[in-house]
C-alpha cells in the first residue's frame, strides 16, 4: 500500500486497520476479523512511503471450503 501525507506537517504515527472477511463457499460473509498494524512513520509532510503488510487469520477462522477476502483498510495518522 501507498501512504501519501497530503499535509505540511510530519505524520509521527499512527494504525492501519484491515477488516478480513470469511467467505463461505456459497459467497456468505461469514466473519469480519479486524487486525491493526502501524503505519510507515514518520512520514514527512508531501511525501509518500510504500508499506507491504501480511494479513492473516488462525486456520480455525478458516474451514475448508472457505477463503479470507480482505475488503477494508482504514488508516488513522496522529
Amino acid at each position: 500500500m501507498t501512504f501519501t501525507n497530503t499535509g505540511t506537517t510530519a505524520a509521527r504515527s499512527g494504525t492501519v486497520t484491515f477488516a478480513t472477511h470469511v467467505i463461505g463457499a456459497l459467497g456468505i460473509d461469514w466473519a469480519t476479523v479486524t487486525t491493526a498494524q502501524p503505519l510507515p512513520a514518520p512520514l514527512a509532510g508531501r511525501t509518500s512511503r510504500t508499506q507491504t503488510y501480511t494479513v492473516c487469520l488462525d486456520a480455525w477462522r478458516v474451514p475448508l471450503g472457505m477463503h479470507v477476502e480482505t475488503r477494508g483498510v482504514t488508516a488513522t495518522w496522529s
